[in-house]
């Protein structure tokens, strides 16, 4: 996700074509186009230009209404019902043919990833792409991306993930671990080698953190042939 402002001026996006199964938008106040995943505009008066990226979670709709019991949804427009995929749209997908694919890379080219980068640096250099299912399978993962320590935790939900700086304020960064044998996953989720617990919203609920929450890391959900078409110095999280 990204903001719709620009210098102080809110843009309105449309689609406008597709590159390398990557769509393209161009907004109606200057006619400049921009690329989804990168959020730069790529042609028009405002080339160059960068849109900020939006923080974003991972979370099934039971876990986020549990956090946000007065949230609201986006609600379908009733009379275009019908160009809306299916719900199973993304099982579909998988099976479809990419026009690109990184052979040698080891994953597959719809596997699905989290990115996390530096944004703004060429190339893609400091981004690091996590594949979801293995997020899934060791609940916890502690990694660098570049120079950051990140932490991918999975919610107590098991389908839920969150990402953080993996480091707690005025102090090095402490080995995290998954709490196996807590009795109360909603607030003691996980613990740290300093000897505090911590929850899904990333704050500390007992020991000499308490109180203070980890910073959220900046993620983009994507495809991994898509992630390391516009990330060619990508690396890659690996078991």
């Amino acid at each position: 996700m990204w903001t719709r402002t620009i210098e102080g001026r809110v843009l309105t996006f449309h689609l406008a074509g597709i590159n390398n199964q990557n769509f393209l938008m161009r907004d109606q106040e200057t006619g400049s186009y921009w690329q989804q995943i990168s959020g730069l505009a790529v042609s028009g008066p405002l080339r160059g230009k960068q849109l900020t990226l939006v923080h974003s979670d991972e979370l099934t709709f039971g876990l986020w209404k549990r956090e946000q019991p007065g949230g609201t949804v986006l609600k379908p427009v009733a009379q275009f019902s019908h160009d809306y995929e299916d719900k199973d749209w993304d099982v579909k997908m998988a099976k479809v043919r990419t026009v690109i694919d990184f052979p040698g890379s080891g994953l597959p080219p719809r596997e699905l990833i989290l990115g996390v980068k530096q944004w703004g640096a060429k190339d893609g250099a400091a981004a690091r792409a996590f594949p979801i299912s293995l997020i899934l399978a060791e609940k916890l993962v502690q990694d660098r991306a570049g120079a950051k320590p990140v932490l991918f935790v999975v919610g107590p939900d098991n389908k839920s993930i969150r990402a953080f700086e993996a480091a707690t304020p005025g102090a090095a960064p402490p080995d995290f671990y998954r709490d196996t044998q807590s009795r109360d996953p909603e607030h003691a989720l996980f613990r740290d080698s300093g000897g505090n617990t911590w929850n899904f919203e990333g704050c500390a609920t007992t020991g000499p953190a308490q109180g203070t929450c980890l910073k959220p890391v900046y993620i983009i959900k994507d495809y991994w042939f898509d992630w390391r078409n516009y990330n060619p110095k990508t690396t890659i999280y690996r078991k």
